[in-house]
């Protein structure tokens, strides 16, 4: 960072972690995902793309691994410090990281062996929660955006109970991160069973060679081209009922807590993404000269570059403090997660607009990598929850603190 580092506490072995991490990021995911940010859809997943060599690359560091035995505060440290710096690198491919781990992580949450070695976490998986009719509103359980004339509507997707399995019909949005290639889906949707009882389900559902798993092309998108996205239908695709691993009475609890991890690492990694546009700034605004100085001599360029550094310590110090908390707690905070997270990509986002601004007609050249910091972003408001609804979902867990 072109500024001292606040992180004057870190351990031995913590200096270690973030100095490797520190490497790839800059060796590895940066220049990676500036390529796949200029490819098609289709090719950043295609057989020969480097997607899958920086995959493997990231499974074979053991980043996963890297806080076993230590205490959970030493693990809770070294994963924040992990989640950012891969930000720092690229978010495309640190949300393809992150999402990828879902059914690895749900199975490991089970205790169960049988499931833990089904879904194992070198394989890419999904967390497919999003449908078509239904976005932001499958989080909202106090129905905050429901219009006062208008009603939830149908759900895209539904399992039902069938003997000693269920079959799951409907389809998933295309914004299904990895959905397209993931090996493995965290599935969450309605549920009935043989009962006739209806609620939401929380499923472990295998995704390759099943019968009735059809996955559509790529989404294209204005960022994060490096994380793939698409749609996912099930046609009748019949699973083990013991791959179930939360039922209704369950389901609010589960998607709530899966939610809080999941924003906690947005806040994280788009933590990193700021600090990634400000340190591009400030390194350009000293080399860029205008009325014959570098233009950090400049007041204004001092103003806006020192704004934009408080900003990023801010989101930094904000995630990290919720990312310990909730970690190391056993009842997680929700609304102090979703804080973090609007906090991060809003930053995430302004900083960028500014960092692009420094950068003046340079800024918009796809030759320099701001374009693309900002375009990824943008993006950040409206996925895991777009920000507007969150709010909404994170207020009314204050109230019911």
């Amino acid at each position: 960072m072109p500024v001292p580092e606040l992180d004057f506490d870190l351990t031995e072995t913590e200096c270690a972690v973030k100095e490797t991490v520190r490497r790839f990021a800059t060796e590895v995911l940066r220049p990676a995902g500036e390529k796949l940010d200029k490819l098609s859809a289709e090719e950043v997943i295609a057989r020969n793309s480097i997607f899958w060599d920086v995959h493997k690359q990231y499974v074979d560091l053991g980043l996963n691994e890297a806080g076993e035995g230590l205490t959970p505060l030493e693990q809770a440290r070294i994963s924040w410090i992990v989640s950012e710096m891969i930000g720092w690198g690229d978010s495309g491919l640190a949300i393809a990281f992150g999402a990828g781990g879902f059914p690895s992580n749900i199975a490991m949450m089970t205790g169960r062996s049988d499931l833990i070695e089904k879904f194992p976490a070198d394989e890419i998986g999904c967390w497919a929660i999003t449908e078509p009719d239904h976005g932001s509103d499958m989080i909202d359980f106090n129905d905050n955006i429901v219009h006062p004339g208008g009603n939830r509507g149908t759900p895209n997707t539904i399992a039902r109970a069938d003997g000693n399995e269920y079959v799951i019909s409907g389809q998933k949005s295309a914004w299904v991160s990895n959905g397209t290639i993931a090996k493995s889906a965290a599935l969450f949707c309605a549920l009935e069973e043989a009962d006739g009882s209806k609620g939401g389900g929380v499923f472990l559902v295998p995704l390759e060679d099943v019968a009735g798993v059809i996955k559509a092309k790529p989404t294209d998108k204005i960022g994060q081209r490096s994380l793939n996205q698409g749609e996912i239908f099930f046609d009748n695709v019949r699973i083990p009922a013991d791959y179930k691993v939360a039922g209704t009475d369950e389901y609010r609890d589960f998607t709530n807590f899966t939610l809080t991890n999941a924003n906690g690492g947005m806040s994280t990694c788009f933590a990193g993404v700021a600090r990634a546009a400000f340190e591009l700034a400030f390194d350009y605004a000293k080399e860029r000269k205008q009325g014959g100085v570098p233009i950090i001599q400049h007041q204004s360029v001092k103003a806006r570059l020192f704004t934009m550094y408080r900003k990023v310590e801010a989101a930094r110090s904000h995630s990290r403090r919720v990312v310990l908390h909730n970690t190391l707690n056993e009842t997680p905070s929700l609304p102090a997660a979703i804080s973090a997270k609007i906090f991060s990509t809003q930053t995430a986002f302004e900083v960028a607009s500014d960092a692009l601004q420094i950068f003046g007609g340079a800024g918009i050249s796809r030759e320099y990598p701001i374009e693309k910091i900002f375009r990824d972003a943008r993006i950040s408001m409206i996925e895991d929850g777009c920000n507007e609804i969150l709010s909404l979902v994170g207020f009314d867990g204050l109230v019911a603190a």
